[in-house]
């Protein structure tokens, strides 16, 4: 089994910045792909960025690459989000994923396992 866990949700003001942390605990072998999602209060989860164990490649949500930053820690199977010129659009529940397949996968039901999520809060 694997446990993911994400943190440093916080309240922002628009334009600051914030990191995410997530890490995956136990059968790590079973996390070779990870990625960050997000929810909005009356919207579906969307996908913002994916990040593979090995080569390290990445893939971004296409609106988000040019202030979204994904990267890997493989040593400690933790995986963080570097969010900067935050926006009001930007608030969310930021929700960590992981699974075996090693493609970069965008959708949320190719991930088998999930964190409980962070908030993100971004006053104007």
């Amino acid at each position: 089994q694997v446990q993911v866990v994400e943190s440093g949700g916080d309240l922002v003001q628009a334009g600051g910045s914030l990191r995410l942390s997530c890490v995956a605990n136990g059968r790590t072998f079973a996390t070779d792909v990870m990625a960050w999602f997000r929810q909005a209060p009356g919207k579906d989860r969307e996908f913002v960025a994916a990040v593979s164990r090995g080569l390290g490649d990445t893939k971004y949500a296409d609106s988000l690459y040019t202030r979204f930053t994904i990267s890997r820690d493989v040593d400690k199977n933790r995986i963080y989000l570097q969010m900067y010129d935050l926006k009001p659009e930007d608030t969310a529940r930021y929700y960590c994923a992981a699974d075996p397949k090693s493609a970069l996968m965008t959708t949320t039901g190719e991930y088998t396992y999930w964190g409980q999520g962070t908030q993100v809060t971004v006053s104007s």
